[in-house]
Formats: C-alpha cells, structure tokens, sequence
C-alpha cells in the first residue's frame, strides 16, 4: 500500500515540478527510449562518509521512484556511482571517466567542496552539466568559469542572515564563533563577521578556527568562551558541531547554542549529545522535520511523502538527503525536455535548461539563472531546535 501511495504522489509532484520548469513537457518523453546516465561522484568512506552514503541512499531511492512512476515512458535512469574516498585527487580521477564517457548525461557530486572546485575545470573543459552538493561558494562562483557546474546547497550568505536574525531575534549583544578552517568555513567567517557587524553585534575574541574533522575542541571552545559571550555559534559539520557543544556544557557555558546548515545529519540526535544539544538553534530546511508541518500545498506534500518514503527504507532520515533527490530530479528535467541521450550537444543543451530551471523541490524553492548557479533560495532556510533528542520545527 505504501508503494502506491508513494507513486500516486509522485505523479502529483512531478506535474508540478514540470510546470515550475520554463517550457517542460514531460510527456514527450513517451516517445523517447534508452536511459538516461547519471554520473554520481560521492564521499562513500573517508571524513565525508555519512552524508556521502545519504546521498547515495537519496539517489537510488528517487531514481526507482522515477523509473517506477511511468513519467519517463520507456526510458529509465541508470545511476552510476563512484566513491571519491573524501579525496579531491581521487575525485578528479571518477569525474574524468564521467566526463569521457558519451554515455554520462550529467554527474551528481557529493559535499566535499575542495573535489567540485578541484574539478571544475575538467567539468567546463569536457561540457558535461554537474551538481554538486556542497555548500562552498566557489563550487559554483564565479559563473564564467562554472559555465557547466552548479550548486545545490544551503549558501553561507543566506544561513548567516538566518542565524543573525535568530540572535538579533533574542537580544543578544556578544557572541562566540567557531568555524571550520576550509572552504565553506571561510565563507561562513566572512559572511558572520558582515552580518554581525550590521546587525551591531560584537565578537568579544576572534573566530577560533578547526578541522572539519576535530571532536576534541576543549582548548578551541575555552578560547571562545573566555570572552564571556552571550551565545555561541559554531559553524561546522554535524561531529565537529556535536563535540563543541559537550565542550561548551563541560566549561559551564550556560549560553544558548546556534548553528549552521552544515550541522544537519539525522534527524535524531545521539544520545549521548542530546543533552548538550537541547534547545539549541540550527538553520535548516524545512524537509528536515516536515512531519511537524501541516500539508498545505502540492509542494509540502511531496516533502512529507519523501520524508516517509527515506524513513521507511533506511530506518531513518538524514536532512541533506532531499538536495540530492532535488538534484536527480533537476538533471532528469532537464534531459527529458533537450531530448536525445548523449553526445555534447545533448549535454549543451543540458546545461542550457539547467540554468533557467525554477521549481518547487523537496528541498525548497530552486532557482538557477546565467548569473546564478547556486539553485537553493534563502526562502528555503528556517529555524529549527533541538528538543528531546530529535530536530524540531522552531516555535
């Protein structure tokens, strides 16, 4: 029964999604056969292991919906999945055998920032339209050197508005900030301390830097909490996040705790951070707790099938995993309405549709311009807090 119901909503949501698309008929692919290859560069082991598997999860589980819904009529999408390792070196190694194969449609990369930069010479040179999932502005900036790579990710920008909006929200004066010492990281530093200045917030002792793979922060988290902030935020990925926010509760910090997108992971927290972690702030999708929200729109209703449709196959949900599905999607779209099945100029006008795509995702609104390859709107981004070892909508 499930299965139905999952493809009947998916068949609502994908005419939906066709009409947000400037021009989209999905019916003619009826007339189409053979597949469509998506190419998907991801971190399966190494630091970036368990958003990588997520995202892989995501991509298998929307190409069968999709295969099984009929919308593509004969045709079927082929997923073809390599592991990176987490290593820039051996990512640029599977995006030149995607890149070199006629058969790639398009490639899918994971979040590791450093392997979409370190790639995006190869993706422009080799014309092959690609999505990463990481969050680093120069993924997809500037656009005249990312003529072929685009982004599908929560901007620093917008979660530094977000969050400065949350503290200036709540009153508070001085804050903390912990950041991780790479791509994403950097932009985060650069977009708080612009934020914070305008919003006439004070840091009372300069951004401590780490590793996006440190969980022992004692000494980082004493130096940021010496200034006696009011609250703290801490800029990293979900392990980092978790092991600062024990740091802080284990220094006595009583202050409240915010974070950035890139904490998100699953939507339940570990029992043995839970309690460092309740109440604290974190800026997100919506998707990610949708079962708190009220299915009022097509669009609300296809996150929350989503949302079943990932629990109920992995036992869990992991909140990037929607970018990812929105990311097959958009490729798939796209394909669907240049027509054909490989060659460059099927691939060129790929990327000319991906670039004018707009459409309700489950992850938000989307939308890519020329000027803009960053698809993730900020209206997309809300507030979430943590309550009772789970992620919960705020308010």
């Amino acid at each position: 029964m499930r299965r139905s119901r999952s493809a009947t909503t998916l068949l609502v949501a994908s005419a939906v999604l066709a009409t947000s698309l400037t021009g989209c008929d999905l019916g003619s692919a009826t007339s189409e056969a053979g597949e469509i290859v998506v190419g998907a560069d991801l971190e399966l082991s190494g630091a970036g292991a368990v958003a990588g598997k997520a995202y892989q999860r995501a991509l298998e589980l929307r190409s069968e919906e999709i295969n099984k819904s009929g919308q593509l009529g004969g045709r079927k999408i082929r997923l073809v999945v390599k592991d990176n390792r987490s290593d820039p070196t051996e990512s640029l190694r599977n995006i030149g055998e995607f890149t070199g194969d006629n058969s790639v449609n398009a490639i899918v990369m994971g979040g590791c920032g450093d392997c979409a930069i370190g790639a995006a010479k190869t993706i422009n040179d080799k014309r092959v339209p690609t999505i990463a999932l990481a969050s680093a502005s120069a993924v997809a900036s500037p656009t005249a050197d990312r003529r072929y790579l685009f982004k599908l990710a929560p901007n620093a920008t917008d979660s530094a508005a977000a969050l400065t909006t949350e503290l200036r929200r709540k009153d508070i004066k001085k804050v903390g900030l912990l950041v991780t010492d790479d791509s994403y990281g950097r932009d985060g530093l650069t977009a708080m301390t612009s934020e914070l200045a305008k919003a006439n917030i004070k840091l009372p002792r300069p951004a401590q830097t780490i590793k996006p793979t440190d969980t022992e922060l004692s000494d980082r988290v004493g130096e940021v909490i010496d200034g006696k902030p009011a609250a703290l935020v801490v800029w990293a990925p979900t392990e980092p996040t978790l092991a600062a926010a024990a740091a802080a509760q284990a220094a006595g910090f009583q202050g409240p705790l915010y974070f950035d997108s890139s904490a998100a992971g699953d939507l339940f927290l570990p029992a043995e951070a839970a309690k460092a972690v309740n109440n604290a702030t974190m800026v997100f999708t919506q998707t990610m707790v949708i079962d708190d929200v009220i299915a009022t729109t097509p669009a609300k209703a296809a996150r929350k099938q989503w949302f079943r449709d990932y629990t109920a196959r992995y036992g869990g949900y992991h909140g990037y995993s929607s970018f990812a599905a929105d990311a097959l999607q958009l490729v798939v779209d796209a394909v669907v309405k240049a027509g054909g099945t490989s060659g460059a100029g099927s691939r060129d006008a790929v990327r000319d549709i991906m670039e004018t795509t707009q459409f309700d995702g489950l992850s938000g609104p989307i939308r890519m311009t020329p000027d803009n390859h960053s698809g993730l709107m900020p209206q997309a981004l809300t507030t979430l807090v943590a309550r009772g070892g789970r992620w919960r909508l705020s308010g």
